[in-house]
């Protein structure tokens, strides 16, 4: 296992779980320095490759970073495998993102299935949220994304897995290793960063529910997320590494079913008791997206899987798991004023 234990995600926690020590081989290392992959793959028939800088609102102005992370990073592990044709891995597996797809997939009464650009500053500051059909510029809903839908990144995060994915599938067919790309949705779950101010909003939401702090929700709150527990994405990412498989594919790794953020603010609201003020007040940020719902057929046929946790079931667990945590110092005003500062969050 390859981690540097990145403060914005880790937190102060620089070690693995005492149940994995002794279990598990730990390089303590970036991506970003050739030594440690040249340290870290040799003896591995399989890689999983999970790291990445992943807050979306971040990533518009701290661009260097997500590109030396996310692209230069993943270029070193291929740079070391194309200059050891001995290397001896047989099966890659990358985290993608449903990021890359943008919007995603619209359907038009009048054009049918159809893929909208991002939505204009302009429309979103008179409160009109829905994209709308590129074709004809009429309204348009939203319908579930498949893994053949264009890349149309809204964020340079999307951009970046977009880049390191085509990557990944450039090599799988060059050095002839099977690749898969696993697009996943909103993953959350026991164990994930209450820290991060960056991503994550079920943290976000989390922090201020429990400390009584007022809620600020984008938009109207009607836009949805596809959000699946970790329990199913570690399964997706084993079944993985052992279906049988050759050449290089993508599989979307949600539930198919969208939850919107007004109802997550609710669920969380109602569950901490909370005494926090909901408001509206129509702020957005450059790069989010409306809705995001997988289409989860490929993931059903080729991994035989269907994800067993629902949202009603899997944020229950999150949030029991919340309440024995640390109420962390929490940074997430200061996110947002980065942004504001920088044009990319409307108030």
């Amino acid at each position: 296992m390859l981690d540097n234990f990145s403060p914005q995600i880790h937190g102060n926690n620089g070690e693995l779980p005492s149940d994995l020590r002794g279990e598990v081989r730990l390089v303590r290392g970036d991506v970003r320095d050739a030594s440690i992959w040249a340290v870290s793959v040799p003896g591995h028939q399989a890689i999983v490759y999970l790291a990445a800088e992943t807050g979306t609102g971040q990533s518009m102005y701290d661009i260097t970073r997500y590109e030396q992370v996310n692209v230069a990073g993943t270029s070193l592990l291929y740079d070391l495998l194309a200059r050891s044709p001995r290397h001896g891995v047989e099966r890659i597996v990358v985290a993608s993102s449903r990021a890359i797809y943008g919007e995603g997939s619209y359907e038009c009464q009048e054009h049918g299935l159809v893929y909208p650009g991002s939505r204009s500053s302009l429309d979103k500051t008179n409160g009109f949220y829905d994209p709308v059909c590129p074709a004809c510029g009429g309204p348009c809903s939203s319908v579930s994304t498949p893994e053949s839908a264009p890349f149309q990144p809204s964020s340079f995060y999307g951009l970046t897995k977009q880049v390191q994915e085509q990557m990944t599938f450039l090599f799988a067919r060059t050095m002839s290793i099977p690749s898969i790309a696993l697009r996943f949705q909103n993953v959350y779950g026991p164990g994930q960063s209450l820290k991060n101010p960056y991503t994550g909003i079920l943290a976000i939401f989390s922090n201020q529910a429990r400390a009584n702090e007022p809620i600020y929700i984008f938009e109207d709150g009607k836009e949805s997320r596809d959000f699946v527990y970790i329990s199913d994405v570690v399964e997706a990412i084993c079944r993985s590494v052992e279906v049988p498989f050759e050449g290089a594919t993508a599989v979307n790794v949600g539930t198919g079913v969208p939850v919107s953020v007004s109802q997550v603010v609710d669920a969380i609201v109602n569950y901490f008791r909370s005494e926090s003020n909901v408001s509206l007040p129509g702020s957005f940020r450059e790069g989010d997206i409306r809705h995001a719902c997988a289409d989860t057929t490929r993931l059903q046929q080729m991994l035989d899987f269907v994800p067993l946790c629902e949202f009603s079931v899997g944020i229950q667990k999150f949030l029991e798991w919340v309440t024995n945590q640390d109420l962390y110092q929490r940074d997430y005003e200061r996110s947002l004023a980065e942004m504001r500062e920088r044009g990319l969050l409307h108030d």
